[in-house]
Formats: C-alpha cells, sequence, structure tokens
C-alpha cells in the first residue's frame, strides 16, 4: 500500500493529525484558526436572499460543531437579529479574505434589536452561543472555506 493509502486509512479511522485532515477545504466546513488553535464546524450555507432570510430560525437546537455561513456577493455593512430564533448565537464576522473583523457573543434569542457586524462583511458564521469565547474565536481570526476566493485569502485552503 502506498502513500496516500495509509493516509487514506489513517484519515478514514479518525488517526490522521489534524492538520492533514483539515488541509483541504470543503463546501460544508469552515475552519477558524487563532491564537488558541483551529476549530472546524459543519455548516449549511445561506448564499441568497430566501436561505438568509430563515437563517437558522424556529430552529430548537444546533449540534455543538455545526453553524450556518452567510456568503454575501460583495462586502456590505451587515446587520442582524434574532427575531424567531429560538436558540443564543454567536455570529462571527468576516471580510472577503477571511479575517474576522467582529464577533457577537450570546446573542440573545428572539430579540429585534439589531446586531452591528460593521462594513466591509461578506461571511458570517453563526454557531451556539458562548462557543466563541470557550474557543478562542475573536477579532483577527481566520476563516477558511472555498467560497472564500483563494487569490485573496488570508488563509488558502492549498496553505496549512
Amino acid at each position: 500500500m502506498g502513500n496516500f493509502g495509509a493516509r487514506l486509512i489513517a484519515v478514514l479511522l479518525g488517526l490522521a493529525p489534524v492538520g492533514a485532515a483539515q488541509a483541504a477545504c470543503v463546501d460544508t466546513a469552515v475552519e477558524l484558526r487563532g491564537p488558541t488553535g483551529t476549530q472546524r464546524f459543519t455548516v449549511e450555507v445561506a448564499d441568497d436572499v430566501p436561505e438568509q432570510s430563515q437563517g437558522l430560525m424556529f430552529r430548537e437546537k444546533m449540534a455543538t460543531s455545526a453553524g450556518m455561513l452567510f456568503v454575501f456577493p460583495k462586502p456590505k455593512h451587515a446587520q442582524f437579529w434574532m427575531r424567531n430564533t429560538l436558540i443564543p448565537l454567536d455570529m462571527i464576522f468576516a471580510d472577503a479574505s477571511g479575517l474576522v473583523t467582529h464577533v457577537h457573543e450570546n446573542a440573545i434569542p428572539r430579540d429585534e434589536t439589531s446586531i452591528d457586524g460593521g462594513d466591509g462583511v461578506v461571511f458570517v458564521l453563526e454557531i451556539n452561543g458562548g462557543l466563541a469565547s470557550r474557543m478562542g474565536i475573536a477579532k483577527g481570526s481566520q476563516m477558511r472555506h472555498p467560497l472564500i476566493a483563494q487569490s485573496g485569502a488570508i488563509w488558502p485552503c492549498s496553505g496549512e
């Protein structure tokens, strides 16, 4: 069995080193890295108006390692709210390069107060409330996903 075969079996068995398992980007996962390490979330992508309008509304729970990635066609001033959202969320705002520009922690369920993510936002990752702080995800962290234009990505899919 060649080196590739051995690596494939190791990955399938969950024995591969973290870096090796995370080397390739996939549409269904977002990775974030910062001073405290790398985190990976399985995501649903909301990249059109109907999906973005629905978001995570009416969901009663979400797996710890799950989230929703909102993708906008061009940088914008992003504002969110929690109408009809039943679980507390952390919102991680990032620019076109994948640089995290703002983190709003523990958005309050059903609150209609506007949550301001700032200017230049192209990506917003929503995860369970409280995780960003516990996992060290903060302004300056780096996001990786294949929808981030790789030519300008701060952390390209092909890089470690």
